[in-house]
């Protein structure tokens, strides 16, 4: 059930449920999509995440107690008509492909995490990129995008003791998500490979190829692939 609640002067927040579920991402995708086609002089911004989205006000053409229940109305109307649409066949998502060199020398965890699992290090890799991940929030850093969902038997939670940097590039997996760190940044999530294609771009817009939906899919390379494409190891 959806709910919709102003949490102050100019920001209203949509809530569905409180869980993580790709289906649901869809629906949100597709209502950020028909606010911003139908609504967009009333925001300023529009933050989705996994079970939310934040939108703030536009004060400029909002400035009254009846208009922003006026504005709650035509949300109530927008997240309706998703409900009744086939948001699975959703033309807006895009299929991100994304190369990844997957060794101990720029993903540390990689040997711990089969060596817990009782398996070889090819399986976790293969469970990795053998999913498909959607999009379902972003944040934490510009371009980071959390990714769901992991393979059940890699779902491995964050370290206990996080890292205070973490290389540009990386590919971690914390539970049902993983992510790519964007930039060099602090970090608890654990590292099984490296990314060498930039995520943010700060002087383009868009800043980041992602979006809420998107499909993404890891694509393996050799190392000597991975260096011509930029990427550093972290140890030799």
């Amino acid at each position: 059930m959806t709910s919709i609640q102003q949490v102050s002067e100019t920001c209203l927040l949509v809530t569905w449920g409180n869980e993580i579920d790709v289906k649901l991402t869809a629906k949100i995708a597709q209502f950020v999509h028909q606010v911003e086609l139908q609504m967009a002089e009333v925001f300023i911004e529009i933050v989705p995440s996994y079970c939310t989205v934040l939108l703030q006000v536009n004060l400029a053409n909002v400035d009254s107690y009846h208009q922003v229940i006026s504005v709650i109305a035509d949300l109530e109307r927008i997240c309706a008509q998703v409900e009744q649409s086939d948001v699975l066949s959703f033309s807006h998502q895009k299929t991100i492909v994304l190369p990844v060199y997957y060794h101990p020398s720029v993903g540390p965890e990689l040997e711990t995490i089969a060596d817990s699992l009782g398996c070889e290090i090819a399986e976790v890799v293969k469970r990795h990129y053998q999913q498909t991940y959607t999009v379902c929030a972003l944040g934490f850093a510009p371009g980071f995008a959390f990714l769901a969902s992991v393979d059940d038997k890699i779902a491995v939670p964050r370290l206990s003791t996080p890292r205070h940097k973490i290389p540009a590039g990386s590919v971690g997996i914390a539970n049902q998500q993983t992510a790519v760190y964007p930039a060099d940044s602090p970090g608890g999530w654990q590292i099984i490979g490296n990314c060498p294609q930039p995520l943010f771009f700060p002087n383009q817009q868009p800043m980041t190829p992602f979006n809420i939906g998107d499909k993404v899919q890891f694509e393996p390379i050799d190392r000597g692939t991975f260096l011509n494409l930029g990427g550093k190891l972290w140890q030799s």
